[in-house]
């Protein structure tokens, strides 16, 4: 794993929503060097259509105002999907810090043709734990992706 304090904690979050049944993605927000939301996919957990990791993080971090978001950086474990994504680019977050994209490239371009910085880091712990989740519950995995 990367020894990035932040991107750790993103991975501990896919970790846990794992270890509570759900898939594992993790994300979070950080500003100045402080979180300023975390979370993970909660849509096996809460029954949602939205709770991904990114999308659990933004909500977890609560209402700041837009200058705050443009500031932050954004790190998740895997390739943001296009909802996740439209978050990231409705609230001028400009940084992303990828896990993976193997298992699933996200919106990426999407991204980068709004000026959004993109770090992909093809980190080993979040490639082996999307891919097994991915071969034990394909069909969470499709429903979690819109197949």
């Amino acid at each position: 794993m990367h020894k990035d304090k932040f991107f750790e904690e993103a991975v501990n979050q896919a970790k846990k929503s794992l270890e509570e049944g759900g898939i594992p993605i993790g994300s979070v927000i950080v500003h100045e060097g402080e979180i300023l939301g975390k979370g993970h996919n909660k849509r096996i957990q809460k029954g949602s259509v939205v709770l991904h990791g990114e999308m659990d993080a933004l909500e977890n971090a609560g209402r700041l105002s837009a200058q705050v978001y443009r500031d932050s950086t954004l790190y998740t474990t895997l390739s943001p999907c296009h909802m996740c994504s439209g978050a990231i680019l409705l609230y001028g977050i400009k940084k992303v810090i990828i896990g993976e994209n193997i298992t699933f490239k996200g919106a990426e371009q999407l991204l980068i043709d709004n000026g959004v910085e993109l770090t992909i880091l093809q980190d080993e712990t979040c490639i082996s734990m999307m891919k097994n989740f991915i071969e034990e519950k394909p069909e969470l995995w499709n429903e979690d992706i819109g197949v």
